[in-house]
């Protein structure tokens, strides 16, 4: 067994694709768009670690707060107010699948960043999310233009098992990086570990460079 799956089973993560799953590996025809240790799959795989939240819209809040000039908290008709657009790319799991050219539909980070004044020490984001989980990004990743909050894939609104009501879209990093249920960006002057961080993984985890773990 590859070292880091078994350092996710020591970390209490069983979040191992199932066998059905697995056998939708797909021969990969792109090395180009897919990083060394990954597959292709034609499935969508729904990994997460502990139960899937149920969130309320009527009382669902967007805050993002820590190091900006005024802090913000949007409501979800104020969120979905905001300039909508479509992209399309690549999605890159730690455990190991791929899927490409996944479109999905949401506000992007140019968008929301029009409404937030980042202090120049800021260097730093922590996203927040129902159900507790956190991931870290630096604010330079966090504003590649390509990062999304999502609330549709392919057309669809989001279902809970996949993120919904709002995910995060990081499509250069690997998937933990693009966390579920979204509810917050903490602006912060140092890097800390959110919760898969704090186990183990990477605080970066570019699939290029295969930055599983630490």
């Amino acid at each position: 067994m590859f070292r880091w799956l078994t350092r996710m089973f020591t970390a209490g993560a069983s979040i191992l694709p199932n066998p059905i799953e697995v056998d939708h590996r797909m021969a990969s025809t792109d090395n180009q768009r897919v990083p060394p240790g990954q597959y292709l799959t034609d499935k969508f795989p729904v990994l997460t670690f502990g139960s899937t939240p149920k969130v309320d819209i009527t009382t669902w809040q967007f805050k993002v707060f820590g190091l900006v000039e005024e802090e913000l908290a949007l409501s979800w008709d104020e969120f979905k107010s905001l300039p909508s657009t479509a992209k399309t790319s690549d999605f890159h799991c730690v455990t190991q699948w791929s899927q490409l050219d996944n479109t999905w539909e949401g506000v992007s980070i140019k968008d929301v960043m029009q409404l937030i004044k980042p202090l120049p020490t800021a260097k730093f984001v922590m996203l927040h999310c129902y159900g507790g989980y956190t991931t870290n990004l630096s604010l330079a990743e966090m504003q590649q233009n390509d990062v999304l909050f999502a609330y549709k894939q392919e057309g669809q609104d989001l279902t809970a098992d996949h993120g919904g009501p709002l995910r995060l879209i990081v499509p250069k990093l690997y998937a933990w990086k693009s966390a579920k249920w979204v509810n917050g960006m903490e602006f912060m002057e140092q890097n800390k570990s959110g919760f898969w961080e704090q186990r183990g993984y990477h605080m970066v985890g570019d699939p290029w460079k295969e930055q599983r773990f630490n």
